[in-house]
């Protein structure tokens, strides 16, 4: 009885050591990983981008210690760790593959930053990044089509950089080159399509916009006259434009959209500023 009880603990005793060796040797397995450029992952093979156009891109994105960074197939790691390393940001990661994601975690210890970048194991497809203030990416062109919907019903505001790879008619706003690598960079616009009634005082202006991304063109409308706008723009929130009323006399505006209110200022060429105003309707 005694010798049996014996032979159970010792058993026991092995199964745990096993156990242990096992953990230990899948933990090893984790710390000798190393990424290869041109490895298979989710929908791209992984190629990362060179540490001057990770710089860069963050530089076009105007990156602050008040922006929240999220990298959209972070690989390694090194965009989130350098948004929080060299700009301060909170950032994060999603990634697909776990490797990646555990490489990544380390990086971010060894450089310091284990606080304020994080990795999450995730679909780019099924996340919520919709608290980002800046978004980056190295994707391929149809992937970037197919986020193209859920980036533009981000906050007006929140900017966008791209390694490589731009929206198809999505206008870049800026693009940058580094040694033939290209950079695109896109600030969400507001959505301003629609009619818009602007008041000051007794003064009413019916503005209708069609818009196409941040481009827009339109009309104003003052009494009986339909006056085209010239000059159009929308940069994020901001909005400006002019017309010429039935004076001959040039207006121009400029101002914010916070949903379906619209209010700024409005300056005519040869008077005074006036504020303004306006809903859509």
């Amino acid at each position: 009885m005694r010798s049996s009880t014996l032979v159970r603990r010792a058993a026991a005793a092995l199964a745990l050591v096993a156990v242990a060796a096992t953990a230990a040797a899948q933990a090893q397995k984790k710390e000798d990983f190393a990424p290869q450029v041109g490895q298979a992952g989710k929908d791209v093979i992984w190629v990362p981008t060179p540490e001057e156009l990770v710089e860069r891109m963050l530089r076009m994105a105007q990156t602050t210690p008040n922006d929240f960074v999220i990298d959209l197939g972070s690989g390694d790691g090194r965009i989130a760790i350098a948004a929080a390393k060299k700009f301060g940001a909170r950032s994060m990661g999603i990634e697909y593959n776990p490797d990646m994601v555990d490489l990544s975690n380390r990086n971010a210890a060894k450089e310091g930053v284990a606080g304020k970048a994080r990795f999450a194991k995730a679909d780019i497809f099924e996340s919520d990044f919709s608290q980002a203030t800046v978004i980056t990416m190295y994707l391929l062109p149809g992937l970037n089509l197919k986020l193209r919907p859920k980036l533009l019903d981000m906050k007006p505001g929140t900017r966008i950089v791209s390694h490589q790879f731009n929206m198809d008619d999505w206008q870049p706003d800026e693009i940058t080159t580094i040694d033939g690598r290209r950079a695109y960079f896109w600030l969400v616009p507001a959505k301003a399509a629609g009619t818009w009634r602007l008041v000051s005082g007794g003064d009413v202006l019916d503005v209708t916009l069609e818009q196409k991304y941040q481009m827009l063109e339109g009309s104003v409308k003052l009494g009986t006259v339909n006056a085209g706008l010239r000059d159009a723009k929308l940069h994020g929130d901001r909005i400006a434009f002019s017309f010429v009323d039935q004076g001959g006399v040039r207006r121009d505006f400029s101002g914010r959209i916070n949903g379906n209110a619209l209010e700024g200022t409005m300056k005519l060429e040869t008077g005074p500023e006036s504020r303004w105003t306006g809903t859509k309707r």
